[in-house]
């Protein structure tokens, strides 16, 4: 089960990201792009959701694609949902409480990835090799 000082953690380990605060909610970016962030459900997700809204904290993040995005959401509907807000958009939502560190780290980079500079995505997975 995965917290948000995982998220912090693994977010902060990034090159070139750094921490933000906005509306009290935590964002992570990458030379000013967003690519995660605390996301609690507003009334209309509760409301699209219904039932199967889930409780405890929840991650925002991006993905390289609608394609990567239809993937999470199909591989693992326990931990990956989404809600209307993010129709056509390339992000998903994650149940913190549900994922586990291994994967949790995979989201992150691949949405850090996803939203950092051409350059910069490169070097680190040159590095990472």
């Amino acid at each position: 089960m995965a917290a948000w000082s995982d998220v912090e953690r693994m977010a902060l380990s990034l090159p070139e990201t750094s921490e933000r605060t906005s509306r009290g909610l935590r964002q992570w970016r990458v030379k000013d792009k967003l690519f995660a962030w605390e996301r609690p459900l507003r009334r209309s997700d509760l409301e699209a959701l219904g039932a199967a809204a889930p409780n405890g904290p929840i991650l925002g993040a991006r993905v390289e694609h609608l394609v990567a995005k239809d993937a999470l959401l199909a591989n693992d509907p326990d931990v990956f949902f989404t809600t209307p807000h993010f129709d056509g958009y390339p992000a998903v939502l994650v149940r913190l409480g549900r994922i586990g560190l291994d994967d949790l780290e995979e989201v992150i980079v691949e949405a850090w990835l996803a939203r950092a500079p051409k350059r910069l995505a490169d070097e680190y997975v040159k590095a990472s090799l």
